[in-house]
């Protein structure tokens, strides 16, 4: 099967392994995974303003291009998901919005309906976690893994759809069927204080040490996570502890898809 591809900025320069594990993984689970070609960036958290309708415009100029060729789009990074939902939804939603965009641009006459997946659920519902386990060549055995959701993945619950925003089992399925053993932590869907680490360094290490303590006090021994910015503020204050590593470095490892560490 063949998805639109949405990889983003940052899946380009400081996360590239996120994208490249997960191309590698891609290729070995038997579908493709297209770059949209000429994409932009989504714009981060400014789409999400209610009124501001020329930074949504990137993100509905993908959704557009995946729809025309009636394919699901999927994105990696955690941000990204949650701004491509959300837009999503709101095209499919507000009558007035899709007349301003057409305003703007008269060939995006998109109304909300591309699927819009993160690649997770792309392994969870198109590949199906048994057809994962089966094809698994070097099981995860005896590795305590937790699973950092963050908080982008999950709220507004109503609108990504990923999982249950307060008792998410996602990624703990996908570690099972990577033959490790998932660490449930009370801390797994906070946030770790990305938006905030510039400007209260302090206040963000907090949030972040206070997810590594609850994994660490149940007995994980290393974190995996989908998002490039909580990767980067846990691990300024992880110092080596509690190593976190994106989720697909886990699958190419489990997949044993040639890649060198």
């Amino acid at each position: 099967m063949t998805y639109s591809y949405y990889p983003g900025c940052t899946l380009k320069t400081k996360a590239k392994d996120l994208d490249h594990f997960a191309r590698a993984s891609a290729a070995v689970l038997g579908f493709t995974l297209e770059e949209i070609d000429e994409w932009q960036c989504c714009g981060a958290v400014y789409p999400l303003g209610t009124d501001e309708v020329v930074s949504k415009l990137p993100a509905i100029r993908v959704l557009h291009q995946a729809g025309q060729k009636n394919q699901a789009m999927v994105t990696l990074c955690s941000a990204c998901h949650h701004v491509f939902k959300r837009v999503n939804d709101d095209m499919r939603r507000d009558v007035d919005l899709r007349r301003t965009v057409r305003n703007y641009d008269k060939e995006l006459d998109y109304d909300g309906t591309t699927e819009v997946l993160h690649y997770m659920e792309v392994l969870q519902r198109h590949v199906g976690f048994g057809v994962l386990k089966a094809k698994v060549q070097n099981p995860l055995t005896g590795r305590k893994i937790g699973a950092y959701y963050g908080c982008m993945l999950l709220r507004p619950g109503g609108v990504m759809d990923f999982d249950d925003p307060e008792n998410p089992t996602i990624f703990e399925d996908f570690i099972t069927a990577l033959g490790g053993t998932p660490v449930p932590y009370p801390y797994r869907n906070e946030c770790c204080g990305g938006y905030i680490s510039l400007k209260e360094a302090e206040k963000a290490g907090q949030m972040a040490g206070k997810v590594l303590e609850s994994a660490a006090n149940r007995g994980a021994t290393e974190l995996i996570t989908a998002c490039p910015l909580c990767l980067y503020n846990v691990s300024k204050k992880a110092a080596g502890d509690v190593p976190i590593y994106y989720f697909t470095r886990l699958l190419v490892e489990a997949l044993d898809a040639g890649i060198d560490f």
